[in-house]
Order: C-alpha cells, then structure tokens, then sequence
C-alpha cells in the first residue's frame, strides 16, 4: 500500500511540475494593465477620476469581418493591415466630433452601488494621451491637472489603439457624500491576460486618503468604506497572489524547504530570504536600482538561476550537513534580493512613489509576500514529514524527484530569459 501511495505522490508531484512549467511566465509580465480609480468626496456626491487602457473601453465593441478584410471598426477607432494583420488606430475625427463618447463608455461600465443601488454618472471630460507621454496621475492633484490640461495626443499623428491611454471624469450626484459604496465594473474586452488587470482605487474621503487594490475586471464589487484595515488587507491579498501565483518563486521556496535537514535550518532558509526579498523589494520600488531595459531580463535570469543552485543544494543536503545554515543564511540573502525585485517592479507597476500611504501599501505588500511564502512552507514541510514516516528512502525518493523537477523547469527558464537578455544587449 505504502509503494503505491508513493507512486501516486510521485506521479503526481512530476506532472504537477510539468504542468507550472508549461503554464509559466514570467512575473514580469503581469499587472501591465493598470486602471487607476481617485474618489473624490463632493458635497453632494462623488466625482470620479478614471485612467484607463484605451482597448478595455472599445476591444470587445469591433464588429463583424467585411468584404475588404477588415471587421466593421470599433467606435472612435479605424482598422487597417499591417503586414498582413488587423491593426487598430485611434480615429481622431471621430473623437473630435463627440469628445465624450469615449467617456460615457467607461460611465456605462463602471457601477457605483450605494445601499444596494446602482447610481448613474455624468461625464465631465475626457483627455487622451500616448503611453509614455502622459501626465501624472499618482495623486488627485496629478489627477485633476491630467484633466484639466487636455488631450495630449497629436490629432495629425495615428496611434495604435494599444498604446493609447484614456482619462475621464464622472460625477455622481447623490444629495450627499456616501460613507460607503461599491464600485465594480463590467467591461470585458477579451484581452489576453486581462485577468491579472491592476486595478488601484484611492479614496479621498477624508484628509487621509485610503487605498484599495484589486486584480482582474472588477466582476465582483470592491467595498470602499473608511476602514483602514480594509484597505491594507487589499495589498496583503496581493502579495500573498503575487508570490503563490508567481510559479518562479514558488519552485524557489519549495527547494529551500526541501533541502533543510530540520526546523532549525529552515528557519535559516526562510529568514534569510526575507531579509533579501524585503530589501531589494523597497529599493528597486524606489527606482534605486538600473533602468536599462535589460535589467529587467537580467533579474529574470537570475531568479531562474538561484531555483537551479537551491534544487542542487536540496539534492545534496546530507552531504552539506547541518553546518552549512549560516552559509546557506548568506546564499539565501543573496537570492531574496533578486526575487525582491521582482516584486518590486510589479508592485511599481500599480503605485508610484508619490502614490499617497505609500509606505503602509509597501508592508501591506510585504506581509502578503510572507504569508504566501509561509502558506508554501506548511504544505511541504509536513508531506516530507510524511514521507520519513515512510522511511528514508522514500523521503529521500520524493526530495530527490521534487529538486530535480525543479531544477530542469528553472534550467529551461534560464536558457529562454538568457536569450531575451543577450538579445537586449545586442540590440
């Protein structure tokens, strides 16, 4: 019976890895998609500062192919065939003609409900800007001037509908400013992974202002209210998403717990590399790290390095001994720092340095980080501890088939991010 339930657990642990390999990507390449929320509290309602990518508004609204080739052009958008594909531009003159229509999109697919009722919106402007180009939006100050300042974008100039960002204004009018609402949305564009969407709200209902985080298209309402713990559990959520989503970091945790022979050297493991990850995971927010585009596969690269060099160590753990947890301490650091940038940057993705709170949404952040890393621990600790039962050659069976899964998916991932990095150089 002990046989079978060790092949099964086998079987299953191999093609589990197999499985997150072929599902992975790299972190990086999350929260790309930002949409930013600023509540303002009027005196008799809310007034909503809105950014978002310009295909959430119209990606879902392209209609059917013609006999040109082309499929009947979105509102405010024109189509055209780029090197054998649909591309979609921004069409200025439609804009021009109704300088709100893109607005009243955005106003039809966000929902405020207050004590179970929806409320409608009116719009009040609208700008548009290039990514990269566009102003400040961190704060309802960047905000309001992003607004009041006017579109951005050169009416003579084609932008493809992709790189093209939209802000709006919507005004509640309520009687009254709420002490509670719910704010959802249900525009879906069909956007490749626009399931890991950032979406950011800041409250200004009071002189400090509270900030809530949600991931994905908002199906299911985000309750705003002035309770501050509500507001820090939103970021703690993320980061617990962030590194247990995060198949990287995962595999990286897992052969630390594996390759410690007890208790005593796990926690050698494990603090160390919250020490590295919590330092790097503020400086490289901070932007106190390089900005070259090539940094971003370097660090990819070598997080994919240090899950190969942890799987080694968990294989050769009883050759180490217990004498090694103050080198592996050191190591362990040393890796925490590159997979605290990797947080960092996502993180950097939904809040900017003047981002108000913006140290309590960093430990938020971080503390989510630690409970996802705890959450890996208490699942593979206690099935090793199973496995010994077992005997030793069956703990050391299931330890062996673990670190070198691991070992050759983060061999793979270093191959592929080394090539994206050395093409950046060479470029």
């Amino acid at each position: 019976m002990f046989s079978s339930l060790k092949k099964v657990l086998l079987i299953w642990v191999t093609a589990g890895l197999i499985v997150a390999a072929a599902a992975s990507h790299a972190h990086f390449l999350l929260n790309l998609n930002v949409r930013i929320f600023h509540v303002e509290h009027t005196s008799d309602g809310l007034r909503i500062f809105l950014r978002t990518p310009m295909p959430y508004l119209v990606a879902d609204k392209i209609g059917e192919m013609g006999e040109d080739g082309l499929p009947e052009a979105a509102p405010f958008t024109t189509n055209a065939v780029e090197d054998g594909q649909v591309v979609h531009f921004v069409d200025s003159a439609q804009i021009a003609t109704d300088p709100l229509g893109l607005g009243r999109i955005a106003e039809a697919g966000t929902l405020i409900d207050i004590a179970g009722t929806r409320v409608l919106g009116n719009v009040e402007a609208v700008t548009i800007h290039k990514v990269n180009e566009e102003p400040g939006f961190a704060t309802l100050s960047e905000a309001k001037q992003s607004l009041s300042g006017g579109t951005t974008l050169s009416a003579g100039s084609p932008a493809y509908v992709g790189d093209v960002i939209v802000d709006v204004i919507i005004r509640y009018e309520l009687g009254s400013t709420p002490t509670s609402y719910a704010i959802s949305s249900t525009l879906n564009p069909g956007l490749l992974d626009q399931d890991m969407t950032a979406n950011l709200i800041l409250d200004y209902g009071s002189n400090d202002p509270l900030v809530f985080r949600t991931r994905g298209l908002m199906e299911d309402p985000v309750t705003v209210s002035r309770s501050r713990l509500a507001g820090i559990a939103t970021f703690v959520w993320e980061g617990v998403r962030h590194i247990l989503e995060g198949i990287d970091h995962v595999l990286f945790v897992v052969c630390l717990v594996i390759g410690a022979t007890g208790l005593h050297a796990l926690l050698w493991r494990v603090t160390g590399f919250t020490v590295g990850h919590s330092v790097t995971l503020s400086l490289g927010f901070f932007g106190y790290v390089p900005s070259g585009a090539w940094f971003v596969p370097l660090v990819e690269t070598g997080i994919a390095l240090s899950i190969v060099y942890a799987a080694v160590l968990a294989i050769r753990r009883d050759e180490l001994g217990r004498k090694s947890n103050k080198k592996v301490f050191v190591v362990t650091i040393l890796m925490g720092l590159l997979h605290g940038l990797g947080f960092s940057f996502v993180l950097h993705e939904i809040l900017q340095v003047t981002s108000p709170n913006i140290w309590q949404s960093l430990l938020a952040f971080n503390v989510g980080v630690e409970i996802g890393q705890l959450a890996i621990v208490l699942v593979t600790w206690p099935l090793l501890h199973i496995f010994a039962k077992l005997g030793q050659t069956s703990e050391m069976s299931l330890r062996l088939s673990i670190a070198i899964g691991c070992g050759a998916i983060a061999s793979w991932w270093t191959f592929e991010r080394g090539k994206v990095f050395l093409s950046m150089i060479a470029s």
